[in-house]
C-alpha cells in the first residue's frame, strides 16, 4: 500500500502548514507544569529537555500576550519568533556570544530568556523595560536599536573587531525581510562576504516589514520558499523510492537533475554570489529542526545565511490575520474581534467625538487635494499605514510610490519626480528622515526641488522612546538654504499648510506630532487666519511678557496664558509661530522691544531647534535684549520612553510646566530690569 505524502511544513506561498505546527520530529504532548517558572536566565534555559521547549514556547506566547494587552507594543513580530529566539539561546551563549536584533521591536521572548522576565510587566512603560533592545539595560543586548537596516554592519563591525583582538565568539544577525529592502542590509552583505567573516545571518522571513514587503526582492524570497517545498517532497519520494528498486534509482538521478535546475533558478544564489554560505528555508516554529540547523551551521567559519521562515502574529487570530493592525497595538487594544468591526467601531467612535490624528488629517487632506490636481504624487517607505497614504493609494495607485524601507532612495526618487514636472509629497516619520539626510543635502538642497516633505511623529512619541523621537528634525533641516519649515497648530491649519506648499516652490518641510488634534469636530481649514511665508499668528495681546509657541505646543501655551491670566493676572502675548525658518523677524523684533519677556516654546530639541533660530536672530537685532528671551524645549540628551503625556509633563512642555516657567520668570523679572 501506498501512503500519501505528507504536507509539507511550509506551503509555495510560505505559510506554516498545521502538520508543521504540531512539530514533525517529535510528538508534541503538552506537559501541565509552569515551564517559564523555572527559566529564568539563558543557563536555565539549556536545562531544559528539547521535547519540552514547544510549550515553554506556548507559556512565552501567552505571556506576551497578556502584558501587550496591558501596557500595548509589538505583537505580531514578537509572536512569530518565539521559537527561533528560543532556539538561537537553547544553542548560543550570548553573555559572550553577540546577538544583534534588526529593528529590535521583536526583541520580547529575548528579555524574558535574558534575566528581564520579573520585570517584563513594566516593558514600554516609564522607568520600566525598554521595548526595544538597550545595550543600557543588559548585557545581553549588544547594541541599542530602533531603525531597520543596521544589524548586519554592526555584526560585521564586532566580526571584525573580534578578529583583530583575537577574541573567539560568535556574532549572529536576526535580520526581517523587510530589513532586506535596506541599501545598509545590501552593503554590510557586500562587504562581509568579501571579508570572508565568521557571522550568521538569520534571515527571519514572514513576508512583513510593518505593511507587506515589496519589490524585486520579496518576488525572490517568494521563489525560495518554493525551494522548501520541494526539498521536503523530495525527502519522501526518496523513501517512497527505497522501496521500488526498479525504477529507484534512474528516478532518483532524475530528481537530482530537477533539483540542479531549481538550485541553479533560485537556491539562495544572489546570497551565494556575495559570498555567503545560503542554508534553508527552515520552518520557524519547528524547534527540533531550528536547534539542529544552528548547531550544523555554529560550526562554520564563514558568512552563513540561514533563512527561516516565521508567521508574524502566529497564536493570535487577530494578529495572525491582519498583521498589520497588529504589529503595534495600543494598551487594551487587543482583543479578539474581526478587523471590519474594529474598523467600523474606529469610524463611529471618531464620528461620535470628532476626535481625529494628525495623521488622519493628512491622509484624508492629501486625497482631497489628489483629486484636483493631478501633479501631487506621494512617496512613503514601507509606511502606507502609519503615515496616511492608504486612502491615496487606493484611489491613485499609479500615483503612489512605497519604496520600501529606503528613505534615501524614497528622496531622491522625489527630487526625479518633481524634476519631471510633479508634485511629491514625501510622508516619513521625522526620525527615519534622518536616514537620508545626504539625500536632503544633494538632491534636494542643491538642486532646490519642490518636494513637500510631511514629517508625522515628529516631536516626543511616548512608548516607543529614544529611538523614535522625532526631535532632531528642525535642526538637521533648518541649515539648508532655500528649505521652508512649517508646523501646524492644529488639524484645520495643517491642511492650509499643505494647500500652501503647493504653491510654493523649493524645498517645504510640515511637522506634526503623534496625537490628536487639540479641537473638537473636523478640521475646518476656513477657522484658520491666511498664510503668508515667514509671518506668525497672534493668537492673544498683553504686556507682561510673550510665548512664541511652534506647532503642537500652540495649545497647551494658550491654555498657560488662560490660567495665568485668571489665577495671576498675568497677561500674555500668544504667538503661533507657524514658520521656523523663515522666522517673522519684524513681530519678534516688536516683542523684543515692547515685552519684558519672551518665552519659545517647541516639542524638539533645543539645540539648533525654533528657540536656537529666534536666539540667533535676536543676537543679530539691534534691538535685542537677550536676557529677555527663555527657551523651553528638549533638553541636551536623549528622552526614555514613556506615555507621551507624562513625558511632556516631566519635560516642562505641558500647560503646568509652562505656567510654572512663566511665573519663575517674572519672580526673576526685577533683577533683569536692573540692566535696562
Amino acid at each position: 500500500m501506498i501512503h500519501p505524502l505528507p504536507t509539507s511544513p511550509i506551503s509555495a506561498e510560505g505559510r506554516i502548514s498545521p502538520l508543521a505546527e504540531r512539530g514533525r520530529d517529535f510528538n508534541l504532548t503538552i506537559m501541565p507544569k509552569n515551564i517559564l517558572s523555572q527559566v529564568n536566565s539563558p543557563a536555565d534555559l539549556k536545562k531544559i529537555p528539547l521535547e519540552e521547549l514547544p510549550q515553554l514556547a506556548e507559556e512565552i506566547r501567552q505571556k506576551i500576550i497578556e502584558v501587550v494587552h496591558k501596557n500595548g507594543g509589538h505583537l505580531g513580530s514578537n509572536l512569530g519568533v518565539i521559537e527561533l529566539t528560543i532556539a538561537l539561546h537553547y544553542i548560543f551563549d550570548f553573555s559572550v556570544d553577540r546577538l544583534i536584533w534588526d529593528v529590535s521591536h521583536q526583541c520580547y521572548t529575548h528579555k524574558i530568556l535574558t534575566e528581564r522576565k520579573d520585570k517584563f510587566d513594566s516593558i514600554r512603560t516609564l522607568g520600566g523595560l525598554s521595548g526595544f533592545t538597550n545595550k543600557f539595560e543588559s548585557k545581553y543586548d549588544a547594541f541599542t536599536a530602533g531603525h531597520a537596516g543596521t544589524a548586519i554592519s554592526t555584526a560585521l563591525g564586532l566580526a571584525c573587531g573580534d578578529s583583530i583582538s583575537d577574541q573567539q565568539r560568535k556574532i549572529v544577525a536576526v535580520a526581517g525581510d523587510g530589513a532586506m529592502t535596506c541599501g545598509m542590509s545590501w552593503e554590510a552583505l557586500n562587504h562581509c562576504g568579501a571579508l570572508k567573516k565568521d557571522v550568521l545571518v538569520i534571515l527571519n522571513d514572514n513576508k512583513m516589514s510593518i505593511s507587506h514587503t515589496i519589490g524585486a526582492m520579496a518576488n525572490y524570497l517568494s521563489k525560495l520558499r518554493m525551494t522548501h517545498l520541494y526539498t521536503d517532497l523530495k525527502k519522501e519520494i526518496y523513501s517512497l523510492l527505497d522501496h521500488v528498486p526498479v525504477v529507484g534509482q534512474p528516478m532518483e538521478r532524475a530528481l537530482d537533475h530537477v533539483r540542479t535546475a531549481a538550485v541553479a533558478t533560485v537556491g539562495g544564489l544572489i546570497f551565494k554570489a556575495l559570498g555567503f554560505s545560503y542554508d534553508g528555508p527552515v520552518d520557524g516554529h519547528n524547534i527540533p529542526r531550528v536547534v539542529s540547523m544552528l548547531q550544523d551551521v555554529k560550526r562554520f567559519k564563514k558568512p552563513v545565511i540561514l533563512h527561516i521562515i516565521t508567521e508574524k502574529g502566529r497564536g493570535s487570530d487577530p494578529a495572525l490575520n491582519d498583521p498589520y493592525r497588529f504589529h503595534g497595538v495600543g494598551p487594551g487594544k487587543l482583543k479578539s474581534v474581526s478587523q471590519p468591526e474594529k474598523s467600523d467601531k474606529i469610524r463611529q467612535e471618531l464620528k461620535e467625538t470628532g476626535s481625529q490624528t494628525y495623521t488622519q488629517v493628512f491622509g484624508q487632506a492629501i486625497t482631497d487635494l489628489g483629486e484636483s490636481d493631478i501633479r501631487i504624487v506621494a512617496v512613503t517607505a514601507a509606511m502606507p499605514d502609519g503615515t496616511g497614504l492608504v486612502k491615496f493609494a487606493e484611489k491613485f495607485p499609479k500615483r503612489y510610490f512605497d519604496v520600501g524601507i529606503c528613505e534615501q532612495h524614497g528622496v531622491g526618487l522625489a527630487a526625479g519626480l518633481a524634476g519631471s514636472g510633479l508634485k511629491p509629497v514625501v510622508a516619513i516619520y521625522s526620525t527615519f528622515l534622518q536616514r537620508a539626510y545626504d539625500q536632503l543635502f544633494h538632491e534636494v538642497a542643491l538642486q532646490k526641488s519642490s518636494v513637500i516633505f510631511m514629517m508625522d511623529r515628529a516631536g516626543l512619541v511616548g512608548s516607543d522612546g529614544c529611538t523614535h523621537n522625532g526631535v532632531f528634525d528642525i535642526a538637521y533641516t533648518r541649515p539648508f538654504p532655500g528649505f521652508t519649515l512649517m508646523a501646524p497648530k492644529d488639524g484645520s491649519e495643517l491642511i492650509r499648510m499643505m494647500e500652501f506648499a503647493l504653491t510654493l516652490t523649493g524645498p517645504v518641510f510640515i511637522r506634526y506630532p503623534r496625537s490628536n488634534i487639540p479641537e473638537q469636530g473636523l478640521p475646518d481649514p476656513k477657522r484658520t487666519a491666511e498664510l503668508k511665508t515667514g509671518r506668525a499668528e497672534i493668537l492673544t495681546e498683553g504686556s507682561d511678557g510673550a510665548i512664541l509657541a511652534y506647532g503642537s505646543i500652540v495649545s497647551p501655551a494658550l491654555a498657560a496664558a488662560e490660567q495665568l491670566a485668571k489665577e495671576d493676572g498675568i497677561k500674555l502675548t500668544v504667538v503661533n509661530a507657524r514658520f521656523a525658518k523663515p522666522l517673522d523677524e519684524p513681530l519678534i523684533d516688536r516683542l523684543l522691544r515692547e515685552q519684558p519677556l519672551l518665552v519659545t516654546v517647541e516639542e524638539h530639541a533645543l539645540k539648533g531647534g525654533f528657540g536656537s533660530a529666534v536666539l540667533e536672530y535676536a543676537n543679530q537685532s539691534a534691538a535685542a535684549e537677550l536676557k529677555k528671551i527663555i527657551m523651553l524645549g528638549i533638553p541636551d540628551e536623549f528622552i526614555e520612553h514613556g506615555s507621551r503625556d507624562k513625558l511632556l509633563a516631566r519635560l516642562g512642555l505641558d500647560q503646568a510646566g509652562i505656567v510654572k516657567a512663566v511665573k519663575t520668570a517674572k519672580e526673576k523679572e526685577p533683577v533683569t530690569r536692573k540692566h535696562e
